[in-house]
């Protein structure tokens, strides 16, 4: 029997434990990082950072799950959860946020109405990428 592929359905993207990049990835479907990331992700769906995950840079995803060390700027549409392994530091723009007992956190925090739909947000970056505009920048301008 023909395996049917069906590409209306998301992807799942795995960096593995040993990985390491740096660049930008941008992905319609979810994103797990159990290795190491210098850069921005950009992803219209989950994204998850495991245990041993190091990511530095930017995320701009709708849901996140946070076990490793992240040193970012963090743009969540929907929920950020910080499991109790988590370490992260640096700005967190959300529209809910759930923190773990045993997780820590250092930085800023904007939660609620400041949260912009993730697809508005992901055009706005494409487009403005060339003018050097963060996320987090795109979305105080628009608050």
């Amino acid at each position: 029997m023909a395996k049917n592929n069906d590409n209306d359905s998301p992807s799942v993207n795995l960096i593995g434990a040993g990985t390491v990049i740096k660049g930008n990835i941008k992905s319609e479907g979810d994103i797990r990082i159990d290795g190491s990331l210098k850069g921005t992700i950009t992803s219209k769906g989950k994204v998850v950072v495991g245990a041993t995950g190091i990511v530095e840079g930017e995320i701009i995803c709708e849901y996140a799950d946070i076990s490793g060390t992240v040193k970012i700027k963090i743009t969540v549409s929907e929920v950020l959860l910080l499991k109790p392994t988590a370490k992260l530091t640096g700005d967190i723009i959300t529209n809910k946020l759930a923190i773990e007992a045993g997780a820590t956190f250092s930085g800023t925090c904007s939660m609620g109405a400041v949260v912009k739909d993730i697809s508005a947000i992901s055009s706005e970056l494409s487009d403005s990428s060339e003018n050097g505009e963060t996320a987090k920048e795109l979305v105080e301008k628009s608050a």
